[in-house]
């Protein structure tokens, strides 16, 4: 058995397994399991390098070990090291590990259009920041302005990838929401055996909801400031930021769209082989 996983603390609500293991079984590989790893920040070295020798052949790293993996491998990418984090460790034949970053192409590949030449605003400053910013930079955004609760953090990152570090959140073409805001306490969105208008309102209600907003630093009003939304978070239910941009008629995209484009690109890497990512979305959604 060739084992695969993600290691996160906390890691519970990951659809990676489901939508991995599902991906693996389409491409043949009935040897392959995918698992979540919940592992806390005290024992994230010794557990990776122990994983070799119980048949992992590599992992994801999310929240909030994505910088300390990187610490952790033999080698990285180019890109990998620019970011200063990585999302995907590889286990090779030789005992070394090799660390990547596939956030930073995930990220451009499900916004589905290039950034070039526009403003771009990143909240937080964790890995998935760091991922968002470089892409960002890297696919010709104009300005990319970081934000962060923790304003010594955000210029951090800003400092080491030649960003922008601000105050406080500004318009601009493209919003980006890689905190965990939004990842639990948000109402819940309407089922689809709901009626119409019950679907309006709830809609309506989670737009305006403030708390969730709040913590990232906006309104509502100032959400409709931003003509492209993506918020990594991805629930059961429509997050508040989400339900706000929609409802300013923004181009939004979730925190699925990206899960299945990084995950496709580090079952590439470690299999050789190119998933089915529409096969990828169902499972996710439907975990």
């Amino acid at each position: 058995m060739r084992r695969l996983g993600v290691l996160g603390w906390p890691v519970a609500h990951s659809r990676s397994p489901a939508m991995q293991n599902a991906a693996l079984a389409a491409l043949g590989l009935s040897d392959w399991h995918y698992q979540r790893l919940p592992v806390p920040p005290e024992l994230l070295a010794e557990t990776v390098l122990a994983l070799p020798g119980q048949g992992f052949a590599g992992v994801n790293a999310t929240i909030p070990h994505k910088r300390a993996a990187l610490e952790l491998a033999d080698s990285a990418s180019e890109a990998a090291r620019e970011i200063g984090a990585a999302n995907t460790l590889t286990f090779t034949a030789e005992g070394a590990i090799e660390a990547e970053n596939t956030d930073a192409p995930g990220l451009i590949a499900a916004l589905g259009f290039a950034p070039r030449g526009m403003r771009a605003l990143v909240l937080g400053a964790g890995g998935s920041a760091r991922a968002a910013a470089w892409a960002l930079r890297e696919a010709g955004a104009a300005e990319v302005s970081v934000w962060n609760r923790t304003a010594e953090r955000a210029r951090e990152l800003a400092s080491e990838l030649g960003v922008r570090a601000v105050a406080s959140p500004a318009p601009a073409d493209v919003l980006v929401n890689c905190t965990s805001v939004g990842l639990t306490d948000e109402p819940q969105a309407p089922t689809q055996l709901a009626d119409a208008a019950n679907v309006a309102k709830s809609l309506q209600l989670l737009a305006t909801e403030g708390r969730g907003l709040n913590q990232l630093g906006l309104t509502f009003d100032q959400v409709g400031e931003y003509a492209n939304v993506v918020d990594l978070v991805y629930t059961s239910h429509t997050t508040a930021l989400l339900a706000a941009a929609g409802a300013h008629g923004a181009h939004t995209v979730d925190g699925l769209q990206i899960l299945v484009a990084q995950g496709a690109l580090s079952l590439r890497i470690w299999t050789g082989l190119t998933p089915d990512e529409e096969l990828m979305w169902e499972a996710a959604r439907a975990a």
